[in-house]
């Protein structure tokens, strides 16, 4: 079949190279000129299990509360005179409860285990060089409240097969020395062995080279206007998309299946063709830093749970990111924002890195109140959806683009993505436990 993809980040075109891989003619469309250049320009780097538990928890409405008015807060909601971002924040709210939380990371640890053991898969056959750690991911602790909080969820992914074991203080610096300086500040932490960092660009880019090396047609530059469909019900299926290309011309691009992997801004293209998504965009920010003495700057990727803050060793360059801002789709730099993050960088590893030359960078999530991502079959008999991935596109990018291949071929996948309602407010898939035979002994 002829399938054409919607969005060459690290979630289209890691569909694009399991299509080709499974026999079919693939066409990616991309706006911007190369693969990556959008959400999976410049993340935190970490292919991360073990960060499973969602922004939505049963701590998150008193935080909101306690950050409300801060420019540097973690999490920064914005209202705004939009219908869907207040529709989310209530089904945001909704997703609070325990049992809920509970359900979402049960989700979260299955598709994020299935797709490391996939980019493990995808790295071995074609060699992709990504500054790429297998020290695992190290969580830690400064305030006592949030370490105890952070149990449940631990044991939790623990029953689940991820290996995310509670350490003491002690433990954390062994793992990484780097924090040394502030061991007084650290009441704990947890690590897991298995859980890897690298850069998503350099990855995502070197995967759009293999795929155009096996006859995957990228074209960039490339502006999707809408949908094409005919027939209602039952019947109804998508015919291609209507495009501006790199000329500025109109063109309809025609195809068997069309996947939509837009991220944020799958939202608005599906919405006339009555698929209403619960994505909103979430801001996301990130510095990185040279590295100018090695020995003080951190190996091990770590996540400092207090400041909402991933970090992670990529090459000679030390990558800060996180902190999310709900207010609509601009990617403009907040310098409060970016200050906070350096700030805080500067409070860990002062000497390790030239604070000087910081470069800084804003991506749009695609953030579910659940953080679970959309992942199927739509309506329409051959348009599928691959977006929604919130903060963890890079941890879930190869699974996906595993998982959506198998249904697009009409191979049950080795995990059970359905949909559980696409006409209510949300519609979150179920995802059943990672089989056996992909499971860590």
């Amino acid at each position: 079949m002829k399938v054409i993809v919607l969005g060459a980040g690290i979630i289209g075109t890691a569909t694009a190279w399991f299509l080709q891989k499974a026999g079919h003619e693939v066409v990616v469309l991309e706006r911007q000129p190369g693969a990556a250049q959008e959400t999976s320009f410049a993340n935190g780097g970490q292919i991360s299990v073990s960060h499973a538990e969602p922004w939505a928890n049963p701590s998150a409405p008193l935080k909101l509360i306690k950050w409300l008015g801060r420019e540097d807060a973690p999490l920064l909601f914005r209202m705004r005179p939009e219908w869907l971002q207040w529709r989310w924040g209530l089904e945001f709210l909704r997703q609070c409860t325990p049992g809920r939380t509970a359900h979402n990371i049960r989700q979260i640890v299955a598709i994020a285990e299935y797709s490391r053991l996939s980019l493990q898969a995808v790295r071995a056959e074609t060699e992709i060089a990504y500054d790429s750690e297998a020290r695992g991911i190290l969580h830690f602790y400064t305030d006592e409240k949030e370490f105890h909080q952070s149990l449940p969820a631990a044991n939790l992914m623990r029953e689940l097969g991820c290996p995310r074991q509670t350490i003491d203080v002690n433990e954390v610096i062994r793992i990484e020395p780097a924090l040394a300086p502030i061991r007084h500040k650290i009441v704990g932490g947890d690590f897991t062995a298995t859980d890897e960092s690298g850069d998503v660009h350099k990855f995502t880019t070197g995967l759009a080279d293999r795929c155009a090396q096996a006859g995957v047609d990228f074209r960039y530059n490339t502006f999707v206007t809408r949908l094409i469909t005919e027939g209602t019900g039952a019947a109804a299926r998508a015919l291609g998309a209507e495009i501006i290309d790199a000329h500025g011309k109109h063109q309809i691009i025609k195809g068997d299946c069309v996947v939509v992997a837009m991220g944020s801004f799958s939202t608005h293209l599906l919405k006339p063709l009555g698929i209403d998504l619960m994505i909103y965009p979430g801001k996301g920010y990130s510095a990185t830093f040279p590295v100018i003495d090695n020995a003080l700057a951190p190996r091990v990727s770590m996540t400092d749970d207090g400041h909402k803050l991933v970090i992670s060793r990529l090459g000679d360059r030390l990558r800060v990111a996180g902190t999310c801002e709900i207010n609509g789709y601009s990617r403009a730099l907040n310098p409060v924002r970016c200050e906070a993050i350096t700030r805080r960088t500067k409070e860990l590893f002062p000497d390790a890195c030239d604070y000087e030359q910081a470069q800084y960078w804003a991506g749009l999530r695609p953030l579910t109140p659940s953080n679970v991502p959309y992942i199927g079959k739509t309506k329409y008999s051959n348009l599928f959806l691959n977006t929604g991935h919130g903060t963890l596109g890079w941890t879930m990018g190869c699974g996906s683009g595993r998982a959506i291949a198998d249904i697009v071929s009409g191979r049950q996948p080795e995990l059970d993505f359905a949909f559980t309602g696409m006409s209510s407010i949300i519609a979150t898939p179920s995802i059943a436990p990672a089989p056996a035979h992909l499971s860590r002994s």
